[in-house]
């Protein structure tokens, strides 16, 4: 599982997935700042095996994002191409990979929503910028015209000590692998969850006190 916290430590995954299988190899990446579940395989043949899942869409890939706005989705799908752009941010096109996401609102606050997201395909960004065409940025992702979270705009009466200035309550955007659901080697079905690090899960807290 990859946290806030590994990438300030700059922890390296895969060596730490290699201090337990030396033929271990990641199966899929994360964006640097997204949360969550990441699975890699003990061995070449389990590495081949999960791999095709994904190259052949059978992995059930969850995620949940809080994004700004009051936002009511009910399996709400995005089916856009995205092109991946020389700047290294992608954007809507005809020309671009086909990509489909799935949504569905967990949960309105006052001036956010916490969704459900369900990739099909896997492309770059595809969750930040398919949540942006419908108006509904991730908190905390710039690049895609998401806001970051100040408690001040939560809490009624807040007041911020003199001559301090006021920190996002996330310093990344609010994405978090939740779960992703794949067949073993010996074709059981399981599912594996990666609860809500430190800092994603201090900002559903704030949201749902306030």
């Amino acid at each position: 599982m990859s946290t806030l916290n590994d990438r300030v430590e700059k922890v390296n995954l895969l060596a730490l997935a290699k201090e337990y299988a030396d033929d271990a190899q990641a199966c899929h990446r994360l964006d640097k700042d997204t949360s969550g579940v990441l699975a890699f395989a003990k061995n070449p043949e389990a590495y081949r095996h999960l791999s095709m899942q994904f190259e052949h869409r059978e992995v059930n890939k969850i995620y949940h994002a809080v994004a700004d706005g009051i936002h009511r989705f009910q399996n709400q799908l995005v089916d856009a191409a995205i092109l991946k752009q020389d700047d290294g941010i992608v954007k809507l096109s005809r020309q671009g990979k086909e990509a489909q996401t799935y949504f569905t609102s967990i949960k309105s606050y006052r001036q956010h929503t916490l969704i459900e997201c369900r990739p099909i395909t896997g492309r770059m960004h595809q969750i930040r910028i398919h949540l942006a065409s419908l108006e509904a940025s991730i908190a905390g992702d710039e690049q895609y015209g998401g806001k970051p979270v100040m408690l001040s705009q939560l809490k009624r009466g807040f007041n911020l000590k003199k001559y301090t200035e006021e920190q996002p309550l996330m310093k990344r955007m609010a994405l978090h692998a939740f779960s992703l659901e794949f067949s073993l080697l010996n074709g059981e079905k399981q599912r594996f969850e990666a609860p809500y690090p430190k800092d994603m899960a201090a900002l559903v807290r704030q949201l749902e006190l306030n």
